[in-house]
C-alpha cells in the first residue's frame, strides 16, 4: 500500500490543499506569488503534485512534465519569511487532517524539507513587515 492510499487518497490531499490555500488567500506575502486571480489552478497543481509524490496518480507529470520544483519557484521571491509563512499555513492544514502520528510525521518531514529547498533569496520581501503570521 502506498502512502497515498494509507492516508485516504485523493480526498485527503484535496482537504490538505484546500485548508492550506485558505491561509494563503489572506497572506500578504504568499498570495501575490500566485499569478491567477483565483487560486483554483494553483490548488489543482499542488494536489496533483502531492498525489503523485506520495504514490497516487501520475497526472501531474502527464500534464506538466517533471516537477522541477526549484526551477518553477525561481521567478518568485522565496525568502525565509515566505518559507515560514508557507510552513505555518501548511502546518495548520496538516493538523486539520487528523492523520495517524506516523503518517503526520512522514508528511510533515517532507513538507519542511521541500519548503527549505525552495528558498532562493535572503532579501526581505519589499513592502511587507516580516514576522510570525498564520492564525491557526
Amino acid at each position: 500500500m502506498t502512502f497515498y492510499e494509507a492516508v485516504g487518497g485523493h480526498d485527503t490531499f484535496v482537504r490538505l490543499v484546500d485548508a492550506f490555500y485558505r491561509g494563503v488567500a489572506a497572506d500578504p506575502v504568499l498570495k501575490p506569488m500566485y499569478p491567477e486571480e483565483d487560486l483554483g489552478p494553483a490548488k489543482d497543481r499542488l494536489t496533483l503534485f502531492l498525489e503523485q509524490y506520495w504514490g497516487g496518480p501520475t497526472t501531474y507529470s502527464e500534464r506538466r512534465g517533471h516537477p522541477r520544483l526549484r526551477m518553477r519557484h525561481m521567478p518568485f521571491h522565496v525568502n525565509p519569511d515566505a518559507r515560514d509563512r508557507w510552513l505555518a499555513h501548511m502546518r495548520a492544514a496538516v493538523d486539520e487532517l487528523g492523520l495517524a502520528p506516523l503518517h503526520e510525521e512522514t508528511l510533515w518531514d517532507y513538507l519542511q524539507r521541500a519548503a527549505h529547498a525552495m528558498v532562493n533569496t535572503f532579501e526581505p520581501t519589499p513592502g511587507v513587515a516580516e514576522g510570525p503570521r498564520a492564525e491557526a
